[in-house]
């Protein structure tokens, strides 16, 4: 045979934003052996006619550190195109790690990312295979993935790494600053695609307190950051908080003549507009010569929360105190007419008037105790029962034992203005969070929204545009030096879709992860086959490999994989 897999007769759209044309894709030994003309038999083919082909999508921005552990799959990722994930955002992982320190990392992650403690402990064990992060790497290259796995380095467990419990509370000293950059400097020279930290308000860690990288001072960010200009490879990603945005970006991307990608460029989270002066300083920048790139996400950032783990809240004063307090602590705390009051009146506040305007957009998910409420908006239920918003929310926790999930669209949620974010050439398409926030959200379904509602639906993007976005762009921007194009010699990351079908489905409800954890999940539509490697690991809505045998992904060290 010539080849182990041709894919006949669809319309190639290779990455480059150049227009599609009607083609054939072969694969030999993993290797794009022939792409538009591919005459020759084939062990294996695939009929594309009517179909897109297309390089294997990108997904920049992920939280599976410790998912990746247990769930060689990494679903739900690959059943929307995505070959190709960046772990490690915002600062957080689970490597390097003491022993000692595992539970306040595992604590940190269920703070800030929404994961569900139980489902991490029963999931990654007692005995981690791993302390430091080359060691991490080497074990998730040893168990093997579906797809491709890159990594940042955060910032997090390294301070915690260095400091112990202090890592929350104080600036870190010249010699613990030193050690902080030489675990950093050895993540890089064992594969890390570069260093991420955060100084997000919202990014909160155990018993309440922020999580390790907001206490750092800029010049701690600096230093950590200057490994990659020593290293000259890597990139900054950061999510922005006091202290740390686009000037201070702007500075360490020309000390260190690296990239900075930073998290996140959303409608609506400085008010109406406000993203066009974020849009033109990008701009900006990046004609003066400074690569500092957003990222800008497809889809509104819809939370789904219980009053028990009130993540859209614990960044409020009134919420830090209880933080950390047990069920009961919790029940009493909502019922208390001192706590209600400085609620409501915490739009006056902390939260500005941006929390009123959530009462807006903010509906009732799921009350046990009486479901004929379920996918109403919450104000409606407010003027029924005659009280605030707010009160109410809270009696519908208190009434079901806080067992009541409320949605609450944050930000991204004007069409207008996400069209003008998916648009400008100055970002790059960001922020699914996969493997975070698994029961409060589900955005790794970004892929197959954007081809479906903003190609198909709103015809906001080009169908070329839309593939490069999903696929060249995020990769060169993280230095994913041989992904996101389909060419000749390539690895062979391929997805085929249907363009008059392809979607995300509705979010539903599971519970599939370790120790019955829930999570929402999207399936895809109108994916007919996802390629890695040249393995085809996904077939019309099903795994076409066994999760429990050899898995084609490869651990990206430093962008390439090493075989």
């Amino acid at each position: 045979m010539d080849y182990d897999l041709a894919i006949r007769g669809g319309t190639i759209v290779d990455g480059s934003g150049q227009p599609g044309f009607r083609g054939d894709l072969a694969i030999r030994d993993g290797v794009i052996a022939a792409l538009g003309d591919a005459p020759g038999r084939a062990a294996e083919t695939l009929d594309a006619s009517g179909r897109v082909v297309a390089p294997g999508f990108v997904d920049i921005h992920t939280h599976y550190d410790a998912q990746v552990l247990w769930d060689r799959m990494l679903t739900i990722s690959p059943w929307h195109g995505v070959t190709t994930v960046v772990m490690g955002n915002c600062g957080f992982g689970v490597a390097p790690t003491r022993p000692s320190h595992r539970g306040l990392i595992l604590r940190t992650l269920e703070k800030v990312e929404g994961m569900s403690l139980s489902v991490l402990e029963a999931g990654l064990g007692e005995q981690w295979p791993f302390e430091t992060f080359p060691e991490y790497l080497d074990a998730v290259e040893a168990r093997g993935t579906a797809i491709h796995v890159a990594a940042l380095v955060g910032h997090t467990p390294v301070r915690l790494y260095v400091m112990g419990e202090e890592a929350t509370e104080r600036a870190a000293t010249a010699a613990e600053i030193a050690q902080m950059r030489a675990i950093v400097a050895e993540a890089l020279a064992s594969g890390a695609v570069g260093f991420a930290t955060s100084k997000s308000p919202t990014h909160m860690g155990w018993e309440g307190r922020p999580v390790p990288s907001r206490a750092s001072e800029l010049d701690e960010v600096r230093a950590l950051a200057g490994t990659l200009g020593d290293a000259q490879r890597g990139l900054m990603q950061a999510t922005v908080g006091p202290g740390l945005f686009m000037n201070e970006f702007a500075a360490i991307a020309g000390e260190t003549r690296r990239p900075v990608s930073w998290t996140a460029l959303l409608s609506g989270a400085m008010g109406p507009g406000s993203h066009r002066k974020l849009l033109e300083r990008a701009a900006q920048q990046q004609q003066e010569g400074f690569e500092v790139v957003p990222q800008v996400s497809c889809r509104p950032l819809n939370f789904e929360f219980q009053w028990k783990e009130p993540f859209p809240f614990e960044s409020m004063a009134v919420f830090r105190r209880i933080s950390a307090a047990d069920f009961d602590a919790k029940m009493r705390a909502f019922a208390d007419p001192a706590f209600r009051r400085e609620f409501r009146e915490s739009a006056d506040s902390g939260m500005g008037p941006a929390l009123s305007r959530w009462w807006e957009r903010t509906w009732v998910a799921s009350c046990p105790t009486d479901p004929s409420l379920e996918e109403r908006p919450l104000a409606e239920v407010a003027r029924e029962r005659g009280g605030h918003p707010s009160d109410v929310a809270l009696d519908l926790g208190l009434e079901s034992k806080l067992e009541a999930r409320l949605r609450v669209a944050i930000m991204n949620y004007d069409e207008s203005e996400v069209a003008e974010l998916l648009n400008a050439p100055h970002t790059v398409l960001g922020l699914s969070d996969a493997g975070a926030h698994a029961s409060q959200l589900c955005d790794a379904c970004f892929s197959t929204h954007l081809l479906g509602h903003w190609v198909r639906e709103k015809k906001v993007l080009g169908l070329e545009q839309a593939v490069r976005m999903l696929t060249s762009r995020p990769a060169e921007v993280f230095g994913l030096l041989d992904r996101g194009r389909l060419a000749v010699g390539r690895p062979a990351d391929a997805v085929v879709f249907d363009p008059e079908r392809v979607a995300a489905s509705p979010l539903r409800r599971v519970r599939d992860l370790p120790a019955a954890g829930d999570r929402l999940v999207s399936e895809a539509i109108g994916i007919d086959a996802v390629i890695v490697n040249g393995v085809s690991i996904r077939r019309g809505n099903a795994d076409a490999v066994d999760p429990e045998g050899p898995l084609p992904g490869r651990v990206l060290r430093n962008g390439c994989a090493s075989s």
